[in-house]
């Protein structure tokens, strides 16, 4: 459509564009005063003592009867980053009595994940009130092999356990993390704290901040420009929670689960889908809470920069392969009619425009300004509205451009602690690293969404399967 109406009618699209990139420019200054927000709240959340708040605050239930079931989806990550996981974990301020791990292993991964398992078995089973491993079958009829299937096998075998020790399913927070994630010190008393303080807490699902640090000094320019844009997004809508999805890991009460019926077992995103299962399931009376609390996990980094780059496509091709929750969605909408028709206006308009915008608005902004003046013809290319129009948007642009400095030196303050012989020279790459967010936005962004809708559209033998990151820890690139 731009191309033909840039050709049939270039002056109408001209007038579009001008007022497109001015959208998006008050826009860029309306998410960074979020970015802004969110940014000096976590700061002051990472310095909480929040298990020292859960015995000195009043709460709406009693903090000691809450338990921590953790699971830990593997493929075949390498041990020692399944071994830092369970490091942090074994040092969190949260009772380890009242925590629970489940290692989720693969079939299909062999011999080598269960060596790792019997390895962290080993070293940390004894640091927990509960240990267990589970291992995935694989090839069940009507399930997809993937992080979801996984989820879902290691809870209900987590179920059996938490039936016979007589818990009750409302004491108990579900939290699923893949398995090179990093938590902080006060990350479960944080969470802990939420659940005994917010309305509702069983309608809710629990989301931290994904900062991808775990390798991030070893990471290419690009790839960390990509993870950081990640974590942006996602601490901007920390600000926003009557917007927020769940994505990546995250926490949910065992109680929501059992009524939802864990993950979906045949989706690439479960991640996402879970939200829209509990929107389903509690008739629309179903949110995200922001934790304004990090986690931190690895960037996406292979063996040389090729193949990172290759990876980095290919995972942000999976994520927004999450577009087939919208058809979900509309389907759960269409047979619940107990959900209010606001709620089901809201979130249909929500995700669509979240997805559309995905694929469409990078591509709008760096590539439609151009069009006009190539394909509009002499008559219009006479005019003073072509003359002006590229430089009209390249000046909108450049400006807009501008909050890349105030990412920048959030970027900067936000990586974890230097390595050794660390100068400040080295802080060069990582302010310069930012030129390249055209580039991440349009191939890395755009081209993504755009394909993977377009195989969603096609189906068939265009279908994605679910593609596991891989994990290649300790290499310079």
């Amino acid at each position: 459509m731009a191309v033909l109406m840039s050709w049939k009618l270039p002056a109408y699209v001209a007038i579009f564009i001008i007022l497109f990139d001015i959208f998006w420019f008050l826009k860029s200054l309306y998410l960074l005063t979020h970015l802004r927000t969110t940014y000096k709240e976590m700061k002051q959340n990472i310095k909480e003592d929040w298990l020292g708040r859960l015995d000195k605050d009043v709460l709406k239930r009693d903090w000691h009867c809450v338990r921590h079931l953790i699971i830990l989806p593997m493929y075949k990550e390498a041990h020692v980053v399944v071994r830092e996981t369970f490091e942090k974990l074994a040092h969190c301020a949260y009772p380890k009595e009242r925590m629970m791990v489940v290692l989720a292993l693969e079939e299909r991964a062999g011999e080598f994940a269960q060596e790792i398992g019997r390895k962290i078995e080993a070293e940390y089973a004894h640091q927990f009130g509960d240990f267990m491993i589970t291992t995935h079958p694989k090839d069940i009829p009507g399930e997809l092999a993937g992080k979801g299937s996984n989820e879902a096998w290691a809870g209900e075998h987590a179920r059996e356990v938490i039936n016979k020790k007589g818990w009750k399913y409302e004491d108990v927070l579900a939290s699923v993390f893949d398995v090179d994630t990093q938590i902080g010190e006060q990350y479960f008393a944080r969470l802990t704290y939420l659940y005994c303080t917010v309305d509702d807490p069983i309608r809710a699902i629990y989301q931290p901040v994904p900062l991808f640090n775990n390798n991030v000094y070893e990471a290419p320019a690009l790839a960390r420009v990509i993870s950081f844009s990640c974590t942006f997004w996602n601490m901007m809508q920390q600000s926003r929670p009557h917007l927020m999805r769940s994505f990546s890991s995250q926490s949910i009460p065992f109680a929501a689960l059992d009524k939802i019926g864990f993950w979906i077992r045949d989706a690439v995103s479960e991640d996402s889908r879970i939200f829209v299962q509990g929107l389903l399931a509690y008739d629309g009376v179903f949110r995200v809470v922001p934790m304004v609390y990090p986690i931190s996990m690895d960037v996406n980094v292979d063996k040389n920069w090729w193949r990172t780059t290759i990876n980095q496509y290919k995972q942000q091709r999976r994520w927004a392969w999450g577009s087939e929750d919208v058809v979900f969605a509309l389907d759960g909408f269409a047979k619940n009619k107990k959900i209010p028709s606001k709620v089901r206006r809201f979130w249909t308009l929500h995700m669509i425009e979240d997805y559309y915008t995905w694929a469409i608005s990078s591509l709008l902004i760096f590539a439609l300004g151009w069009l006009p003046v190539m394909l509009g013809g002499r008559e219009f290319n006479d005019t003073l509205l072509s003359y002006n129009l590229p430089r009209i948007t390249q000046y909108i642009v450049t400006i807009s451009m501008l909050g890349i400095l105030v990412t920048m030196f959030v970027s900067v303050w936000m990586l974890p602690p230097k390595p050794s012989g660390w100068r400040r020279r080295d802080y060069v790459p990582h302010l310069l690293q930012w030129v390249l967010t055209p580039v991440v936005l349009l191939i890395f962004g755009a081209l993504p969404a755009l394909d993977a809708q377009t195989r969603l559209m096609l189906g068939g033998r265009f279908r994605l399967g679910f593609w596991v990151t891989p994990k290649d820890r300790h290499k310079k690139i």
